[in-house]
C-alpha cells in the first residue's frame, strides 16, 4: 500500500535575530537566508509531485518584510521574490502559527488570541491564502484547551507530536500514528494531525533515501488503511538544511532523489498536503493529546523543562501572567467605557506589543541565556504602563493582594476608582500557573541543561 508523506518544516527566527547575525556572524546569517531561499528554488519545475508545508513565524515575516532589511540582504537574498515565491499553493501549505512564536500553553490565555489574531493579519497580507487549513502549534506545546481558540480562529486541523496522543477510542498503534483523529474541548473538536517523532529526529539531522523508505515501509505493512506519514523538522538549522553543497544537503540529497523514485514508482510513498488527503480519506477516530511540546536536543517536551527548568524561567512566566493582567483589565475599562482612542489606548497598544514580544519560545528556551531579552520588553512593558498611571505588582505585591482578597468579604465594597486585583503570584517555587491566566502548572524544577547558545533558535 502506498504511504502519503506530509513533510512540515518550521521557519522562524526571533526579533531582531538576523540583523544581529549579519553584523556579528555574516556567513551564519547567509547561510540561514541561503536556506530559505533555496526551498522554493530545488522546488521550481516539480509542482506536479512536491508537496511542503511551511510554518513561518510572525517574526520572520516581518523581518522577510522590512523594506530596511531587504536593503541590508539584497545582494545575498531578494526577500521580495522569496515571500512572492512563498505564495505558490502548488508547492506550498502554509501553516497558520502565533506571531511571536511563544509556547501557547506557557502563555497567558488572553495573549494566545493576540498572537494567533496577529500572524493571520501579517500572512493574509504577505502570501494571499484566504484561509490557513492547519496550524502548527510553536514548538508543537499544545494543550487540549487550545482547541475553542484554533476552531475561532478557522483551522481545521492542528499537528502534534506523537509522543503526547492517547487513544480515546480503540485503535492499533499503526492507526493512532498514521490516520488523522478527531480531538474535542467542551463543544469544539479538531482535527489531529500526529508528528512521528522517530522519523522526524531522523530528517532533522540526515537520512538516508533507501533507509527512510525501508522504515516507512516497515511501520506500515500493517495499516489496512491508506497511511498518512507525517514528518516535522525546522527548515533552516543545523548543517543538513544549511549546507550548500550541492548533494550534501536535505534537497539534495534527499528529497530530490525522493521525487525521481516517485515519479519512476519506486518509492512506495506519495507526497501529500494534509487537507488535500483528509479531503479524500477522512478522520477515524478520537484521541487526547497529553499537554507538552515536541523533543529538543536535550528534553523530551513532556513537561516544558526546557523552558520552565530554571528559577528565572519560572519567575519570567509568572512576570507574563501579572503583566498580561494589567494590560488586559485596563483594555476592558476602556472598551466598557468606550474609549477608543487617545494617549491611554496608545500606552496599552505598545505595552501589549513588549508583552506578546517578550513571551517569544527563545527567551526561555535558552535556559536563562535569553532571559534578559525578555525581562527587556517586561521593563519596556512597565514604563510604557506608568505613563498612564498603572503599575505591574511585583511577585511579593501580587501574593499580598490574592491573600487580602481571600480574606474579604465576598459582598465586600469596591472603591469606584479601584482597578482589578492583579493576578496572584503562586504560592510555591514550582508553580507559575494563574487561574485567570489559563496557563498550565509547570513541574518541579529540573537541572538546567548545558547548551552551546544556537542564535537562530526555533527549538
Amino acid at each position: 500500500m502506498i504511504a502519503h508523506h506530509a513533510l512540515v518544516l518550521n521557519l522562524h527566527q526571533p526579533p531582531g535575530n538576523l540583523q544581529h547575525l549579519l553584523t556579528h556572524q555574516h556567513w551564519e546569517a547567509k547561510e540561514i537566508l541561503f536556506a530559505m531561499d533555496r526551498i522554493p528554488r530545488v522546488l521550481w519545475g516539480h509542482e506536479a509531485l512536491a508537496r511542503v508545508h511551511l510554518s513561518l513565524s510572525g517574526t520572520l515575516l516581518e523581518t522577510l518584510s522590512d523594506a530596511a532589511f531587504q536593503e541590508q540582504v539584497y545582494g545575498i537574498v531578494d526577500c521580495g521574490a522569496l515571500l512572492w515565491h512563498f505564495q505558490n499553493q502548488d508547492l506550498f501549505e502554509v501553516l497558520g502559527t502565533g506571531y511571536y512564536h511563544p509556547v501557547l500553553p506557557l502563555i497567558p490565555e488572553a495573549d494566545r488570541k493576540e498572537h494567533l489574531q496577529r500572524w493571520l493579519g501579517i500572512a493574509h497580507h504577505l502570501l494571499w491564502r484566504p484561509r490557513f487549513q492547519g496550524f502548527w502549534p510553536p514548538e508543537m506545546g499544545f494543550s487540549m484547551e487550545l482547541i475553542p481558540l484554533l476552531r475561532a480562529c478557522g483551522y481545521r486541523y492542528v499537528l502534534v507530536d506523537s509522543e503526547h496522543v492517547e487513544p480515546v477510542t480503540d485503535m492499533s498503534w499503526q492507526e493512532l500514528r498514521y490516520r488523522p483523529h478527531l480531538a474535542r474541548c467542551g463543544d469544539d473538536s479538531i482535527t489531529v494531525i500526529v508528528r512521528d517523532r522517530d522519523l522526524s529526529d531522523a530528517q532533522e539531522s540526515g537520512m538516508e533515501l533507501d533507509w527512510f523508505l525501508a522504515e516507512v515501509a516497515e511501520r506500515t505493512k500493517w495499516c489496512d488503511f491508506p497511511p498518512l506519514v507525517t514528518t516535522c523538522t525546522d527548515g533552516e538549522n543545523g548543517g543538513w538544511f544549511r549546507n550548500v553543497t550541492e548533494g550534501a544537503n536535505f534537497w539534495s540529497a534527499f528529497y530530490l532523489p525522493l521525487l525521481a523514485r516517485v515519479r519512476a514508482g519506486t518509492a512506495g510513498i506519495s507526497p501529500t498536503f494534509i487537507s488535500d488527503y483528509l479531503n479524500v480519506h477522512g478522520v477515524h477516530g478520537e484521541v487526547r493529546v497529553r499537554t507538552g511540546a515536541w523533543n529538543t536536543g536535550w528534553h523530551h517536551g513532556r513537561d516544558f523543562t526546557q523552558w520552565t527548568g530554571s528559577q528565572a524561567q519560572k519567575d519570567t512566566l509568572a512576570a507574563y501572567a501579572r503583566t498580561s493582567k494589567v494590560i488586559h483589565d485596563a483594555r476592558w475599562f476602556n472598551g466598557e467605557q468606550g474609549i477608543t482612542e487617545g494617549p491611554r489606548v496608545a500606552a496599552l497598544d505598545e505595552a501589549l506589543w513588549h508583552l506578546l514580544r517578550a513571551e517569544t519560545s527563545c527567551n526561555l528556551y535558552w535556559g536563562e541565556d535569553w532571559v534578559p531579552r525578555a525581562d527587556e520588553d517586561l521593563a519596556a512593558v512597565r514604563d510604557t504602563l506608568a505613563r498612564i498611571d498603572l503599575e505591574v505588582p511585583p511577585a511579593a505585591a501580587a501574593g499580598a493582594a490574592e491573600r487580602a482578597a481571600d480574606a474579604a468579604p465576598d459582598d465586600a465594597p469596591v472603591p469606584p476608582d479601584a482597578t482589578p486585583a492583579p493576578t496572584a503570584e503562586p504560592g510555591t517555587a514550582e508553580e507559575i500557573a494563574v487561574a485567570e491566566s489559563g496557563s498550565v502548572a509547570v513541574a518541579e524544577a529540573a537541572p538546567e541543561p548545558q547548551a552551546t547558545l544556537r542564535q537562530t533558535d526555533d527549538k
